[in-house]
């Protein structure tokens, strides 16, 4: 039996809250991703591409915060189950660090590719 209380909506909707909170509050990457994100997330809706562009823009842009969220919980999962140093748990943390740097690769692939296509094509 699984140690987890009955759904219920608004209840984890609070605990997606405070989750949310506690990464902005300790997590420095997150912070700046959501600088970043909070900069450029009015940006598309003045650039003048098609909606299926924009659309492409702001998913690329959630999903590096996304991306530093599961890495952070894998981060905090980790120092959970062991401080000392381990080989096993310093691949879970690169592979978190590689989830960030793709989604970051992707962003950067589809914003340039956006905002390339909406000047030159």
């Amino acid at each position: 039996m699984r140690n987890q209380p009955k759904y219920h909506f608004f209840k984890n909707t609070t605990y997606a809250m405070k989750g949310l909170r506690d990464i902005i509050a300790n997590e420095t990457s997150f912070k700046i991703e959501l600088i970043i994100t909070l900069f450029l997330f009015p940006v598309i809706f003045f650039v003048h591409v098609e909606l299926a562009y924009k659309l492409l823009m702001f998913i690329s842009l959630m999903g590096m915060l996304i991306a530093e969220t599961i890495n952070s919980a894998i981060e905090r999962v980790t120092d959970l189950v062991t401080l000392e140093h381990h080989e096993m748990a310093g691949r879970a943390k690169d592979a978190g660090s590689a989830i960030v740097f793709l989604s970051i690769i992707v962003f950067v692939i589809v914003w340039g590719s956006c905002l390339f296509f909406d000047t030159y094509v």
